[in-house]
């Protein structure tokens, strides 16, 4: 099975998603719309990931997933502080394709590279319900991901769109330093997505994401990465076909067990997934 390990939907409305500021993105994107582009490239399910910070967001997208069985997994959003935690997601756990959390690392203000106390208990709780827990960062905030995922060593981590590196300036460190470091802890995979936003929107070569996908195939290997398209964000640069070739097309020397783990096995293994 081969799997987009991280897209969104939503039904566009401004207030809704202040974040969207670009033309192209304020419109829907629904099931409908990226199931014709899954399947012209051999695609055969997805993971849908939260595009909203509330609750309502993940019970939405599990609806969608009801409506459409090759969404096979959801990534949700929820606040870890809240006190009751625990009931909240046990609204959401009971659905098997409910597999991931997304939210904000809250960090300690009197030591910002430290995730909060009341946040890693958050996910002790996601640990005891075996779900995943995507993170979301820039480069600077790398070792502080380094502190997340020792301060948890039983959860299992995901990091989202390669620490999104700046790659329209062609920066690599100290990115590569702190992506290998991450790479140490055996509890974190990382995604392969997200790259063509991060270059030049008007004017990317191929050429310019190999430093960023050779570093993070040597510091994780296939078992720990996740080919994502991040659609619909992508088409800010590229459109669906386009963005998913560069991976594609990187991974084409690897042997078919190699490539199978990029394509779908890791998001399988790193989300628990039942397919």
């Amino acid at each position: 099975m081969r799997i987009d390990a991280h897209q969104h939907f939503w039904t566009y409305d401004p207030m809704a998603y202040g974040w969207i500021q670009t033309e192209v993105l304020k419109q829907d994107y629904l099931p409908a719309d990226l199931w014709p582009q899954l399947e012209a490239i051999g695609f055969d399910a997805t993971i849908a990931v939260q595009a909203r910070s509330t609750w309502q967001d993940a019970t939405w997208l599990l609806e969608l997933s009801d409506q459409h069985p090759w969404i096979v997994g959801v990534v949700g959003w929820a606040d870890l502080v809240v006190p009751d935690l625990s009931a909240r997601l046990a609204r959401l756990t009971p659905h098997p394709k409910f597999r991931g959390i997304r939210s904000s690392i809250l960090t300690d203000p009197r030591v910002p590279e430290a995730p909060r106390a009341d946040f890693v208990q958050g996910l002790r709780t996601l640990t005891a319900l075996n779900l995943t827990f995507d993170i979301l960062i820039r480069p600077a905030q790398l070792p502080l991901a380094c502190r997340l995922v020792e301060a948890v060593p039983d959860q299992r981590f995901v990091l989202d769109h390669i620490a999104n590196p700046a790659i329209a300036e062609g920066v690599v460190e100290p990115w590569a330093a702190d992506i290998r470091r991450l790479a140490t802890y055996p509890n974190v995979a990382c995604k392969v997505s997200g790259m063509v936003t991060r270059a030049d929107h008007n004017d990317w070569d191929v050429s310019d994401f190999i430093p960023y996908l050779d570093t993070v195939f040597a510091a994780f290997g296939p078992d720990r990465l996740l080919i994502g398209s991040d659609w619909p964000v992508c088409r800010q640069a590229a459109e669906y076909d386009v963005t998913m070739a560069i991976v594609l097309d990187y991974i084409s020397h690897l042997s078919e067990t190699e490539q199978a783990a990029v394509l779908g096995g890791s998001a399988v293994y790193w989300y628990a997934l039942t397919v």
